[in-house]
C-alpha cells in the first residue's frame, strides 16, 4: 500500500524551535504548584494544525508495521534546516487524555496514516526551494510485503552468508 499527498506551507524545525513555558497545576492538596516544560514553538504548532486538516480523509488508514516515508520538502528560502520530525509526527493517530472515573486514559482523536511514527524504518528527505509554494510532498509506504517475501525466499541464509 502506498500513500500520496501534499501539504501546503513551511514545517517549522521542531528542534531549533523548541520553547521553555511554564505549566501551573493543582497538586492533591489544593497547592498550586509550577514547572518548566520544553514545547514547540508557536510556529510549529500552526503548521502541525495546518497540515492535519490538509490530509485527505482517504490517507488516514492506519497503517500497522513498518513503513518508509519519502518527504520532499519545499522551503521558502534556503535558511531554514531540513527537519522532517514535525511533519512525521503529524502524520501519526492523535490521542487526547480523558479521565474517565477515576483513570486516565489516551483516547484516539484523528486517525493518522500511520498509527506512530516509530514504524517509521526507512525516511528518505529532500530539501527544496519553491519561494512561491513552500510545501511538503509526501509519500508512505508499507514495508510488510517486502519483509515477508525475504523471508519466504528458502535459497537466502542471511547466517550462511556471512560465514
Amino acid at each position: 500500500m502506498k500513500i500520496e499527498f501534499m501539504i501546503l506551507g513551511e514545517p517549522a524545525s521542531k528542534a531549533n524551535s523548541r520553547e521553555i513555558g511554564v505549566i501551573r497545576q493543582r497538586g492533591d492538596d489544593g497547592k498550586l504548584r509550577t514547572r518548566p516544560i520544553s514545547r514547540k514553538s508557536d510556529k510549529a504548532l500552526a503548521y502541525e494544525r495546518s497540515a492535519l486538516k490538509q490530509i485527505p480523509p482517504k490517507a488516514r488508514v492506519q497503517m500497522t508495521g513498518p513503513v518508509r516515508v519519502v518527504l520532499k520538502i519545499y522551503y521558502a528560502s534556503e535558511r531554514p534546516d531540513l527537519d522532517e520530525s514535525v511533519v512525521l509526527d503529524v502524520l501519526q493517530n492523535r490521542y487526547r487524555t480523558v479521565e474517565v472515573g477515576n483513570k486516565k486514559i489516551r483516547k484516539l482523536v484523528q486517525h493518522g496514516v500511520y498509527i506512530n511514527d516509530r514504524q517509521v524504518r526507512q525516511k528518505f528527505v529532500f530539501h527544496g526551494i519553491d519561494r512561491a509554494n513552500p510545501r511538503a510532498e509526501v509519500a508512505v509506504e508499507s514495508l510488510q510485503a517486502q519483509q515477508i517475501a525475504l523471508a519466504l525466499e528458502p535459497e537466502f541464509d542471511p547466517f550462511e552468508a556471512i560465514a
